[in-house]
């Protein structure tokens, strides 16, 4: 394959169910929610108390919680406080329906992270469109993160075609991430570059394999051909908006300090940290990996040539000192 200019993805199968969880102590409160949804296309779950509604989002995580604050074992608040500051559940939409009516408590939910607020007694139609909203945003969300799973499985796909390669962009991503957190990088932040780095070589995907997979030494035309892989990923990854903050990973993670890189020449402080991160990584990562062209050479021997190294243009110094004591402590 010698150039993809779009990627392309249909024909999936119909997706089952939204599932709604209803969390409420009281059985009537619980029926009214059911007769009032169980018209639509929805999986309707019950839960009575706080414990019991963790133990089933653990299990298997519900498209939108229907949360009542006063609950026993464990708060409605908590409940909330719990789905939201789980990575893997903090997407799910938490509408908060309670009889409590002072203002404080409607703020604490909301600090929470609930997405929505309804006091009760409320308006059944109000709830239904709220439900049908929330769950709209949701799916939303769920087509972005298949979308950026199916990048990344390429990626993958692509290294597992190569014994020498394969694994390698999931070790850049963690060497980017020690790196990022020694830098003071904080936490989101730190997810798009590994999300980046993960993603830094789909690109090649658009390379002829007879390049990629040359044993010899490359010619001149066909480092050039290998050198469009930056601006190639770009090209992949840029229509996906919310990959947008690891675009410069996937295009500058091959320029230099001294602006004889590429695609772009940049220099000095056009480059973005991140892709300076991801470059002193994917770096180090090859020199201690074994190529069709030559031997890895060992963790001690790459981390004297970046010592070395420091001042050459190639690398930002600052994250070459950085590197280099992150891997030492990994010895």
């Amino acid at each position: 394959m010698d150039r993809i200019s779009s990627v392309c993805y249909h024909s999936f199968p119909m997706e089952k169910k939204p599932k709604i969880l209803i969390v409420d102590d009281n059985k009537v409160n619980v029926e009214v929610l059911r007769n009032q949804l169980r018209p639509y296309q929805f999986n309707l779950e019950v839960s009575y108390d706080g414990e019991d509604a963790l133990s089933k989002i653990a299990a298997a995580a519900p498209d939108l919680v229907l949360l009542d604050l006063m609950m026993p074992k464990i708060s409605g608040f908590e409940i909330c406080r719990s789905i939201k500051q789980n990575k893997e559940t903090q997407f799910i939409p938490v509408i908060v329906i309670t009889a409590l009516q002072e203002f404080d408590d409607r703020l604490k939910a909301i600090e929470l992270g609930a997405d929505d607020f309804l006091v009760k007694p409320y308006n059944l139609l109000e709830l239904t469109a709220r439900v049908k909203s929330l769950l709209h945003m949701k799916s939303l969300h769920d087509d972005l993160d298949t979308s950026e799973s199916i990048l990344i499985s390429l990626a993958e796909a692509l290294e597992a075609k190569d014994f020498y390669t394969r694994g390698h962009s999931d070790r850049v991503a963690q060497i980017v991430v020690l790196v990022g957190k020694q830098l003071g990088i904080n936490e989101r932040e730190l997810d798009f570059m590994r999300k980046g780095s993960l993603l830094h070589d789909i690109g090649k995907i658009g390379i002829k394999e007879s390049i990629l997979l040359k044993p010899g030494k490359l010619t001149e035309e066909e480092m050039a051909h290998i050198r469009s892989h930056p601006s190639r990923g770009y090209d992949i990854c840029a229509p996906l908006k919310s990959l947008e903050p690891c675009l410069s990973i996937i295009r500058s993670h091959h320029e230099r300090i001294d602006g004889e890189g590429y695609p772009d020449g940049l220099k000095g402080e056009e480059i973005p940290l991140p892709a300076k991160i991801t470059a002193v990584a994917d770096a180090y990562d090859a020199m201690t990996t074994d190529r069709p062209y030559r031997k890895g050479m060992s963790k001690d021997t790459a981390i004297k040539i970046f010592e070395n190294e420091i001042e050459s243009g190639q690398w930002d110094p600052d994250v070459v000192k950085v590197l280099v004591n992150v891997m030492r402590r990994q010895h």
